[in-house]
């Protein structure tokens, strides 16, 4: 390759998938005995943090489309994980919030999931976890901005 910072970027590239990759792998597996995809766990982990929100909010933090938030919360609603009521001023606004249920499913998932993901990362000493944490932040702000 002529450009030598293409050949850079291409080879940090590769080693940021493959390591999102296995991260993700091992994450996926606890999610689904558990019975639940990563975007479920997402939106689930979305409202225990942030109390009940709009679908459009959880929509926006869990990155997805609408009409996959919509059958998101769909099957999480028929599983009894979830509710939803129309709002007071704007009957158009949909407000998701957790049932009992849902919070005791996720609550114990949100703390293993944590676990799991520090364990995958144990190969990175905490200095080194935050050089990575800010790396990755500096990156997502320039591929936004230049995108």
């Amino acid at each position: 390759m002529a450009d030598p910072r293409a050949s850079e970027a291409l080879d940090a590239y590769a080693a940021l998938l493959q390591a999102c990759r296995i991260i993700q792998a091992r994450v996926e597996r606890f999610l689904l005995a558990a019975g639940l995809t990563p975007t479920q766990f997402a939106v689930m982990a979305a409202l225990l943090r942030g109390g009940p929100l709009g679908q459009r909010e959880l929509t926006r933090q869990v990155m997805t489309s609408a009409g996959n938030m919509t059958d998101l919360v769909d099957k999480l609603e028929a599983r009894g994980l979830v509710r939803r009521a129309r709002g007071e001023r704007d009957r158009r606004a949909v407000q998701v919030a957790l049932t009992q249920a849902g919070r005791d499913l996720i609550s114990p998932l949100a703390l293993q999931h944590a676990a799991e993901i520090a364990a995958a990362m144990t190969g990175l000493e905490p200095d080194e976890l935050q050089r990575l944490d800010s790396l990755l932040r500096r990156l997502s702000a320039g591929a936004a901005e230049h995108g």
